[in-house]
C-alpha cells in the first residue's frame, strides 16, 4: 500500500454494508487507509441491488467502495472465525453497521473484540444505538431523516413534509462515525488503548438539522422575521427555501422555465441597493417597502415577485453573470446532467472516470477532503473476493497450504445445502 497518505499504516476491517459504513470506510480509503472489506460469502446487498449491467456489480456497490481491499469469510464457519480472528489482531480499526446484537451472537462483542486486541478501536453504526426505546427498530434513510427532524422541515408551508436528496441519514452518519474512529485513534497515541465509537442515524441527523434546533428555541420568544410564511405553531415549520439565516434567500425561476431553470439568490444588506438599482431603477431603490431588512423581511413576498419578473428574461446562467458583477452571492440549481459536465467539476476531480472488470467505464465522485500533501487517487471498487489470497498472504502470512485448508473448510463460501 502507498505509504505517503494521510492515513498510512492504518488498517480496517470494514464489515459495513449498504451506505452508511461503506461511506465513512471509503473516505479513509481515499486518504491512505488499508481498508479490507469482509463479507459475507453471498456478498454485500448492494451487489445486486438497481443493477444496470446484468451480473455486474451495481452502482449502487462501486460508488460506495472505492480504494479497498475485498475477501469473503463464512463467520459461522470454525476457520473463518479463526482467520477473522487474527484480522482483529493485525488491524486498528472494526467497523460494523449490523442490528444490534448480531456480532455478540457471533461470538465477536466490543468486549471479546477488545480482548484479543487492546488497541483496536471498534466502530459501529446504528439506526438509533444500542440503548433506549428505538434500540431494536430498523432504521433506513428517509426512516432515520423522519425521526431526526429532518423531513418534518423540509418542503413547502402547506404541503407534506419531504425526505432531502442528500443522504445525510446514510452517509451523514458514515462522515460522523469517520470523525469518530479518527478522534479514537488519536486518543490512542495518548493512552494506548482502543474504544467503541457509536454513532446513531437518527442522532446524526439531529445535528445536521441544527439550525432547525436554534428556531425551534427562538419560538418560545416569538415570531421567526426572517421566514417567508409568518404563521407558527410550537415546533419548527418548514420553510420551502428561504434562506434560514440572517440574510433573506430564495430560487428564482429563470427562462425557458424548467424544473431546474432557478438561480438561488441571497440578498445581503450591503448589495440591496446595488441589486434594486440594477432589477428596477431609482424607483426600486426607494420603495419604502423594501428600505431596510427589517421592512424587507415582511414585504419579501413582494420582493421575490419583482426579482422573479425580471429573471424571466434571463437564463440561470445569464442571471449568474449579472448578479456577480454586484457581488450579489447566487448559484444556479444544478441538476446531476449540469454537475457531470460542469468545468469547475472537473477541475475538482469531483466525478471520476473508472473502468471495472465488470462494467466497463463508469463514473465515481472524488474525495471531498482536499489535502496538500496527500492526493487521492480513486481506485475502482474490487469484486466479490477479489483480495481473498492476497489478503491472507500478505497480511495474514499464511502460506499456500493453510490457504488451501481454509478453503477446503469453507471458511469463504456458503454451507452447502443438506
Amino acid at each position: 500500500m502507498t505509504s505517503n497518505k494521510a492515513l498510512s499504516g492504518i488498517r480496517i476491517l470494514d464489515m459495513t454494508h449498504v451506505q452508511a459504513g461503506p461511506t465513512s470506510s471509503q473516505l479513509m480509503g481515499f486518504l491512505g487507509a488499508d481498508v479490507i472489506k469482509v463479507e459475507s460469502p453471498r456478498g454485500d446487498a448492494t451487489r445486486g441491488q438497481l443493477r444496470d449491467i446484468p451480473d455486474a456489480d451495481s452502482l449502487y456497490f462501486t460508488m460506495l467502495n472505492c480504494n479497498k481491499r475485498a475477501m469473503t469469510l463464512n463467520l459461522k464457519n470454525p476457520e473463518g472465525k479463526k482467520i477473522f480472528t487474527k484480522l482483529v489482531e493485525t488491524c486498528d480499526v472494526v467497523m460494523e453497521n449490523f442490528g444490534p446484537g448480531v456480532l455478540d451472537r457471533l461470538g465477536f462483542s466490543w468486549e471479546e473484540v477488545h480482548k484479543i486486541n487492546p488497541r483496536i478501536v471498534m466502530a459501529s453504526i446504528k439506526g438509533f444505538g444500542n440503548e433506549g426505546p428505538y434500540a431494536a427498530f430498523k432504521a433506513y434513510e428517509n426512516v432515520a431523516q423522519s425521526m431526526g427532524g429532518s423531513l418534518s422541515t423540509t418542503g413547502l408551508f402547506d404541503g407534506p413534509p419531504v425526505a432531502t436528496g442528500a443522504q445525510i441519514g446514510d452517509s451523514g452518519t458514515g462522515v460522523h462515525l469517520m470523525a469518530g474512529i479518527l478522534a479514537a485513534l488519536i486518543q490512542r497515541e495518548r493512552t494506548g488503548k482502543g474504544q467503541y465509537v457509536e454513532c446513531a442515524m437518527m442522532d446524526c441527523v439531529m445535528n445536521l438539522c441544527r439550525v432547525k434546533w436554534r428556531d425551534h428555541q427562538r419560538l418560545e420568544r416569538g415570531p421567526l422575521p426572517e421566514y417567508s410564511n409568518q404563521e407558527f405553531a410550537d415546533f419548527t415549520p418548514r420553510a420551502g427555501n428561504d434562506s434560514g439565516g440572517g440574510q433573506l434567500g430564495n430560487a428564482i425561476q429563470c427562462k425557458p422555465g424548467g424544473p431546474n431553470d432557478y438561480l438561488y439568490v441571497v440578498v445581503q444588506e450591503h448589495v440591496w441597493n446595488a441589486l434594486a438599482e440594477k432589477v428596477g431603477g431609482e424607483a426600486l431603490v426607494n420603495d419604502e417597502r423594501f428600505v431596510n431588512i427589517n421592512v424587507r423581511r415582511k414585504n419579501q413576498n413582494d420582493m421575490w415577485q419583482i426579482l422573479t419578473d425580471y429573471a424571466s428574461n434571463h437564463t440561470k446562467r445569464e442571471l449568474m453573470a449579472i448578479l456577480n458583477e454586484i457581488d450579489i452571492p447566487c448559484g444556479p440549481i444544478m441538476d446531476t446532467k449540469d454537475l457531470a459536465n460542469d468545468e469547475h467539476v472537473k477541475l475538482r476531480e469531483m466525478y471520476i472516470e473508472l473502468d471495472h472488470p465488470e462494467r466497463g467505464k463508469w463514473y465515481n465522485l472524488g474525495c471531498p477532503i482536499k489535502l496538500s500533501d496527500s492526493p487521492v487517487e480513486i481506485v475502482r471498487s474490487p469484486t466479490l473476493g477479489e483480495h481473498n489470497d492476497e489478503i491472507l498472504g500478505e497480511v495474514l502470512g499464511y502460506g499456500d497450504d493453510e490457504i488451501a485448508g481454509f478453503k477446503d473448510a469453507g471458511a469463504f463460501s456458503l454451507p452447502a445445502k443438506k
